[in-house]
C-alpha cells in the first residue's frame, strides 16, 4: 500500500476516530489530543500496518493503547512516595481547611434530616451514600434489588423535599 493510499484511508475514518476519541475521554480538548496522537502514531508505524487487515480497527487499538499508557502516567504522576523516616508526611495529620459555622450548620440540617428517615429507608441510604453496590445493599438487608432501588428513590426523593431550601 503506497503513502497516499493509506493517507487517504486513515483520512475516510477521520469521524469515526473522533467519535472514539471521545468516548474515551469525554472532554473535547483531551479528545483532540487523543486524536492527534492516534494519527501521528499511525503515521509513524504506517510500515507495521498489514494491508490485509481493518484500518479502523488498527487504528482504534492504537488509540485504545495511547488511552490506556497516558492514564497510567497520569496516575504513576499523581501518586506520592513518601520516603522520610517512618512515613512522616503519611502519618502526619492533615490540617482541616477553614470550614464556615454555615456550613457546620447546613450540615447538621442535612444529618437530621437523613435521620429522620425511617430505618426501612435510612439504612439502604446510608449504605448506598457510603459506597455500597445495590446487590451488596441487598444481599446485606436480605431485600430484593428491586426493594433496594425504590427505597433509595424514595429516600432521596423525601430528603428533597426536606431540604428544599438548599436546592
Amino acid at each position: 500500500m503506497s503513502t497516499v493510499e493509506f493517507n487517504y484511508k486513515l483520512l475516510s475514518i477521520r469521524e469515526s476516530l473522533e467519535g472514539m476519541a471521545y468516548s474515551l475521554t469525554m472532554n473535547r480538548d483531551a479528545a483532540n489530543d487523543l486524536f492527534q496522537e492516534t494519527y501521528l502514531k499511525a503515521l509513524k508505524n504506517k510500515d507495521k500496518f498489514n494491508p490485509q487487515t481493518n484500518l479502523k480497527a488498527w487504528t482504534y487499538t492504537i488509540m485504545k493503547n495511547t488511552f490506556i499508557n497516558d492514564y497510567r502516567k497520569a496516575k504513576r504522576a499523581n501518586t506520592f512516595i513518601d520516603s522520610t523516616d517512618e512515613q512522616y508526611h503519611i502519618n502526619v495529620k492533615q490540617e482541616d481547611s477553614f470550614v464556615s459555622s454555615e456550613s457546620k450548620l447546613f450540615c447538621k440540617e442535612i444529618k437530621a434530616a437523613i435521620a429522620g428517615l425511617d430505618d426501612e429507608h435510612r439504612i439502604p441510604f446510608e449504605m448506598h451514600f457510603n459506597g455500597y453496590k445495590y446487590k451488596e445493599i441487598a444481599e446485606e438487608l436480605n431485600l430484593s434489588i428491586g426493594t433496594v432501588k425504590s427505597r433509595i428513590f424514595f429516600s432521596r426523593k423525601k430528603l428533597m423535599e426536606s431540604l428544599q431550601d438548599y436546592k
